[in-house]
């Protein structure tokens, strides 16, 4: 037979309600007393009911983790670490794949959050207005996106697309192309304004192709029309993209790098094993994972007990937003520009695929449409 909660506190020599302190609330229980309860625990092989304790305490212990693709490398990263960290408080976590689908993330926030105490919405499709509208029925951080007035845990992407932007002007490389990522996502919202400014500022060309699905498949497919705009080089919304289209372009004949240099963004394990190996700008994935899961686990802010959540108590929730920083790693897809005299400067300046989900900031360049030229 099980040991039971009262098993523990005869053999430790407490009330019951003490070691039920133990386990939900230990930081009311004298150290001393506390150590005593956990050893006759563990030497009789009790563990709490984690169903109960949620009826006292209004809290289950879960964690929701909402993505848009488990497919893509690079989330497997993030999920380990968030689900370590998660672990290491307590807590156990729940992960969900909406495949890219705005109305999939919408139904598992509702479905998740009488189930959790918390979710962790990473590179959501859905627009500011619903995921903020979502935020008043659960906890929320989220991952990979700025929200105002929301907990975010932020990758410095336009950080990553200027650093190659002019690592490419550095090789001498004036015209460029950016393949955007999918409609509505911050990521590639950022990468195109910083990689726009970049250009603009080194003097050269740069041809926005998008938006598109965030795939190796979808980077394969846009290689005849990096081929038909005559760049030299490519900044592609992730390392999938940036895999793909070297595949693509390798079917055309066309060299990387020494005829294109492409860069990706991400640093999966996979671009270090692909041939050439990926020039790539890397993200700190695992370090966001981690972090979202210290955010909404903040005492007393980050995760609201369901009394809070019926209007028992005020919502003292954090509205921190943090910067993780990105760095370029150089490896063999980008070499100097070939001098076939395609390295002239453009001259219009305009940004394709509006996101009327993201707000563009000071000197955002106008509107146009998927494949114009943006140019100093």
């Amino acid at each position: 037979m099980p040991a039971t909660i009262r098993d523990v506190a005869r053999a430790s020599g407490v009330h019951i309600s003490t070691v039920s302190r133990t386990f939900s609330a230990p930081h009311l229980v004298n150290p001393e007393t506390r150590v005593r309860v956990l050893a006759c625990a563990e030497e009789l092989g009790y563990r709490p009911n984690r169903a109960a304790r949620a009826l006292i305490t209004g809290r289950t212990h879960n964690i929701g983790l909402i993505i848009a693709d488990i497919a893509n490398p690079f989330f497997p990263p993030l999920i380990k670490a968030a689900e370590s960290q998660a672990r290491h408080r307590d807590y156990h976590v729940f992960v969900a794949d909406t495949n890219e689908d705005p109305v999939a993330e919408e139904e598992l926030v509702h479905a998740m959050a009488k189930q959790v105490d918390g979710v962790l919405l990473c590179s959501p499709r859905m627009s500011n207005s619903l995921i903020e509208q979502l935020s008043r029925e659960v906890p929320l951080v989220v991952i990979n996106r700025q929200v105002t007035g929301l907990p975010c845990v932020m990758m410095d992407v336009a950080q990553g697309a200027r650093l190659a932007i002019e690592h490419l002007l550095d090789l001498g490389h004036r015209k460029l192309a950016l393949l955007s990522g999918p409609r509505g996502s911050w990521t590639s919202r950022e990468l195109r304004r910083s990689a726009v400014a970049a250009a603009r500022s080194g003097g050269a060309e740069l041809t926005v192709l998008g938006p598109n699905p965030p795939t190796e498949t979808g980077g394969a497919g846009l290689a005849d029309q990096v081929r038909r705009a005559e760049v030299t080089a490519v900044l592609a919304y992730n390392d999938l993209m940036a895999i793909g289209l070297i595949e693509g372009l390798d079917a055309l004949g066309i060299r990387v790098p020494q005829d294109v240099s492409v860069v990706g963004i991400d640093d999966i394990a996979l671009s270090r094993l692909t041939r050439p190996k990926l020039t790539t700008v890397a993200t700190p994935t695992a370090a966001a994972g981690r972090t979202a899961v210290d955010m909404l686990l903040q005492h007393d802010t980050g995760v609201r007990a369901r009394g809070v959540r019926n209007g028992t108590s005020d919502d003292r929730r954090t509205t921190a937003q943090v910067m993780l920083q990105t760095e370029l790693v150089i490896r063999d897809s980008t070499a100097p520009a070939p001098l076939d005299g395609r390295n002239r400067p453009g001259a219009a300046c305009t940004d394709p695929d509006p996101d009327p989900h993201c707000t563009a900031g000071p000197g955002h360049p106008a509107t146009a449409t998927t494949g114009d030229v943006v140019a100093s």
